[in-house]
């Protein structure tokens, strides 16, 4: 047999020769002109904003010139960090405008009809519908409590989040989960019910706890990387039981999520809290081991003075939604004495199914007029409320940056029409913002050096479809809810007296204005 010729080396090819190419630099916009809102939010004068890329390079005396930059004119805009929405619900965008005199209580009573019914489809819509509001009303970025019924999925999960992602917003994306529903968790709900409706009320269940948490863990350990994370939403601390709330903080500690439920939004859940621990329910969360600095939590009008010290000492926050707190009658959030104990607290809308918006802009002027209202207490001025929308609740979410436009800090930044009525004339940036503006001055929204809003419009993004598949779904939704809402409505009168009476029995707090 004759012998295999050698086979002579291979060569290298010319471009493995070469040093690796270098990376291409990094895209700079210089705007030019702006008036840029101050670190402190106490001033904004004109300077040459520079971006690199996804972050701010510098901040430059009016003129300075700068060499390989896009230049934008921005003499007739106010330049201000992007806001972040600390607490909201994207499966709400579908249900703005439901239920007048409801309280909390009412909503949760009519839950089946106003969440319901939402397949993979109407999840998406509803999420992209929340997701464009926020941009279009100055939010780079929102804390979810996302809902599926009866459970959360990875499908559904999934869809939300590229909803997020297809509007180019920053989120965090909490499932909202439980092992106990409405009518298990508040004592004695069931038997106020009229004799009728009782039966069906004590069968309904939520899905196997166990279960329920295996599905997160698993979504969790696959869960793409990219600008939504995936968070844990224990719903309500009376929703679930011990071993499902120990389950929640051993979950989110495996995977580092951040953590955000619902806590002492109401006065009859507080009373229930204390009926069922003995003690208040961010107490008995601590003991099961969530309070932690991943933590916060939403609304707590009703916590105690020792539960907000309780906060600062595990590093916690609270998310202030002042518009949901009136529209539902719980109360007003003890903001200021949060802040003075050091609680991290950010603001946030709610869902539009609680809040019937996603504007930020209202959000910040309802909590500083909402801390007028309460007596014996330092209001909530207009910078310190800029600065909760932006630094304190980019801290909720866990983002990068301190909520600044400063060297260093993210590209997250909102562009305002000077030329606006609202800015004629042009006294303070900060009252102006808070005050004034309700985004109607809004033209341009930059997340991460990206532009999301450009001139008004919505970009990558067909927002007349969007809004065509919202009505289409929404018929749908409401052909199949229609029985249960008739339900919900037979029951309604029975849920209000009986939370009201319940609520009675909560005295360590004091959140109306009303007699308590």
């Amino acid at each position: 047999m004759t012998a295999a010729a050698p086979v002579p080396p291979t060569a290298p090819s010319v471009a493995a020769a070469l040093p690796p190419a270098a990376p291409a630099a990094p895209h700079r916009l210089l705007l030019a002109g702006a008036r840029v809102l101050a670190a402190d939010a106490r001033s904004a004068p004109h300077r040459d904003l520079l971006i690199e890329g996804d972050r701010i390079a510098a901040l430059l005396p009016p003129g300075t010139p700068v060499e390989a930059a896009e230049r934008l004119d921005a003499a007739d805009r106010l330049c201000l960090p992007g806001l972040v929405n600390a607490h909201t619900h994207g499966h709400g965008g579908l249900s703005k405008g439901m239920g007048d005199k409801w309280d909390l209580a009412l909503l949760l009573a009519h839950a089946p009809w106003v969440g319901g019914g939402r397949g993979l489809e109407a999840k998406r819509i509803s999420t992209r519908l929340t997701a464009v509001e926020m941009l279009r009303k100055g939010c780079v970025a929102g804390f979810d409590l996302a809902a599926e019924f009866p459970g959360p999925t990875a499908d559904g999960l999934l869809a939300m989040g590229e909803a997020y992602a297809a509007v180019g917003l920053r989120a965090v994306l909490a499932p909202m989960i439980a092992d106990l529903n409405f009518f298990q968790a508040t004592p004695g709900l069931v038997d106020a019910l009229p004799p009728e409706h009782r039966a069906r009320a004590a069968a309904m269940r939520m899905p196997d706890g166990a279960e329920t948490l295996a599905t997160i863990d698993a979504l969790a350990r696959r869960w793409p990387a990219g600008p939504v994370r995936l968070g844990l939403g224990p719903t309500i601390p009376l929703h679930g039981t011990d071993g499902f709330l120990r389950g929640c903080a051993a979950l989110a500690a495996e995977h580092g999520l951040p953590v955000q439920t619902h806590v002492a939004e109401a006065r009859y859940q507080a009373a229930a809290g204390a009926e069922r621990y003995g003690t208040t329910l961010l107490r008995h969360l601590d003991a099961m081991g969530l309070v932690t600095p991943r933590f916060s939590a939403a609304h707590g009008v009703w916590l105690t003075e020792a539960d907000l010290a309780l906060l600062a000492e595990r590093g916690a926050g609270l998310a202030h939604n002042p518009g949901a707190n009136m529209r539902l009658a719980s109360g007003i959030a003890p903001v200021r004495r949060a802040l003075r104990a050091g609680v991290t607290v950010g603001i946030g809308t709610d869902g539009s199914g609680s809040s019937d918006n996603q504007n930020m802009f209202a959000a910040m002027r309802l909590a500083a007029f909402a801390s007028r209202l309460l007596e014996d207490e330092d209001w909530l001025g207009a910078a310190e409320t800029l600065h909760l929308a932006t630094a304190g609740s980019r801290a909720l979410l866990g983002l990068e940056g301190d909520g600044t436009l400063t060297p260093g800090q993210p590209a997250d930044l909102l562009l305002l029409d000077l030329r606006h009525v609202n800015w004629a004339p042009f006294n303070d940036a900060a009252q102006q913002l808070v005050f004034t503006e309700d985004g109607a001055a809004l033209r341009d929204v930059m997340v991460a050096g990206q532009w999301r809003l450009r001139d008004g419009a919505v970009l990558g993004l067909d927002e007349q479809q969007l809004f065509r598949d919202a009505e289409a779904v929404a018929a749908e939704i409401r052909a199949t809810t229609a029985e249960v809402r008739g339900w919900c409505e037979a029951i309604a009168p029975a849920v209000a007296c009986h939370c009201a009476g319940l609520a009675k029995h909560f005295t360590g707090a004091r959140r109306l204005l009303r007699a308590e």
